[in-house]
């Protein structure tokens, strides 16, 4: 849920053309795939294509229309039992781990929903006093910046519905020229009394509130993601088979799972092949490591004898690094030449692939800021009912949409979690004063 102060002073016909951008970006990274494509559940954490789609609407739906549409009624009753993900104050609903079971509606049908609430949604935007839209204005930012979590989503579930297929069906992308891993530099961040949580200006979830005050030891960050090159060394020297590594959950995982590279590699006659998007193809040395879980990032940074950053170093790096600002959110986001991480480039006395390329696993449980309060109601669900067994990743990925990154952005995921699209920076104290 975004900060109740307004942060855009939305008009009808602004509001009417992100909500289109928005909405017709989804179908756009749908297109390349058949319905078949959009139906397959390849294991409980990924959800079909088609599912991500109508959940989406849904939201809009459910939040937007039934509240606020006159004379409401929903397209089809059951749809609300099949695509409610989580919200308990919605009603039941069906079961996260058998979506792929549900052959109708179709990905022509959720089409069909999808057309039938944009519509609706247009025509009350357009209708609404400008006091309703003041107050309306805030729910459906939120409806876009939870379709783009989702846009992310349908890409990384897509990835792994493909790579179960023999065939090594590629989505879309190329890949790029082979590279070399650059050397590794360091940032010295001072550290200090500093504020941490979202400062305004623009949209911001509700846990990233309130902005607080956290201490820092002096510190220092690495200025790029580890690399797969760097990764390679790791497993050579049997990081995966050394116990005094890994935290105990991590090792337990290890070996009840036969981890021995990261989560896409398959090793073919000597030879180490990750499944990308684009594709199989050679692991690429001078790449950012990806799918790896906490446990394997939190087991190198031992290895490399550094550690992960907190949630507070990452973010005030950031910004005594100076990107912080909105304009200074760029990097490898949403790379549809690729879909993939991409080399960090030259070193630049910065930070590097701070937004983009591999969300980073830091070292911080997800819990709630000092003073941070749910919203009421079954939106309030979004985001505090998860605090509980999970740890913060920060920056975004290949596979976050532009506009959707920012440096108080918290996202999580359970530790063992290897599917999402993430990477490691390494940390170490010492900052030189």
């Amino acid at each position: 849920m975004p900060d109740s102060t307004p942060q855009h002073q939305w008009d009808a016909d602004t509001l009417v053309a992100r909500y289109d951008e928005v909405r017709s970006h989804t179908e756009t990274l749908a297109a390349p795939l058949s319905p078949e494509d959009q139906t397959v559940q390849s294991m409980p954490d990924v959800s079909p294509t088609k599912w991500h789609r109508a959940h989406v609407t849904w939201f809009f739906e459910t939040f937007v229309l039934a509240d606020h549409e006159p004379s409401f009624r929903p397209y089809q009753d059951q749809y609300w039992f099949l695509f409610n993900s989580y919200y308990e104050g919605v009603g039941p609903r069906y079961a996260r781990a058998e979506r792929g079971f549900i052959t109708r509606p179709g990905a022509h049908d959720v089409g069909l929903y999808r057309a039938d609430v944009d519509a609706r949604m247009r025509d009350l935007v357009t209708t609404l006093d400008g006091g309703s839209l003041d107050k309306l204005a805030s729910t459906i930012e939120l409806g876009f910046h939870h379709e783009q979590q989702h846009q992310e989503l349908l890409l990384m579930d897509i990835k792994h519905v493909l790579s179960v297929n023999p065939l090594q069906p590629a989505y879309a992308g190329a890949p790029l020229t082979p590279s070399a891993p650059d050397p590794l530099g360091w940032v010295d961040v001072e550290g200090g009394l500093v504020e941490v949580g979202h400062r305004g200006g623009g949209f911001g979830f509700d846990n990233e509130l309130p902005l607080h005050q956290q201490w820092l030891e002096p510190y220092r960050l690495a200025d790029r993601l580890v690399t797969n090159g760097e990764w390679l060394e790791f497993m050579a020297d049997r990081g995966y088979d050394r116990h005094e590594l890994w935290l105990s959950d991590g090792w337990g995982r290890v070996r009840a799972e036969g981890w021995r590279a990261p989560f896409y590699w398959r090793e073919v006659d000597g030879v180490w092949f990750e499944h990308t998007l684009s594709g199989t193809r050679p692991v690429d040395p001078g790449l950012p490591v990806s799918h790896v879980s906490h446990y394997e990032a939190d087991a190198y940074a031992t290895w490399a004898g550094k550690r992960l950053p907190t949630e507070g170093e990452w973010e005030h790096g950031v910004v005594a690094d100076g990107q912080v600002e909105t304009a200074a959110v760029r990097g490898n986001l949403a790379d549809t030449e690729t879909f993939h991480p991409r080399a960090a480039g030259p070193p630049t006395g910065h930070l590097r692939q701070v937004y983009g390329d591999c969300w980073e696993w830091t070292s911080s449980a997800y819990l709630a800021y000092p003073g941070y309060h749910p919203p009421a109601g079954a939106i309030g669900e979004y985001n505090g009912k998860f605090m509980s067994g999970q740890m913060v990743l920060r920056g975004g990925c290949a596979l976050t949409p532009p506009g959707h990154a920012r440096a108080s952005y918290r996202n999580f995921f359970p530790p063992g979690s290897r599917w999402a699209l993430s990477g490691v920076r390494l940390a170490d104290g010492g900052a030189r004063r």
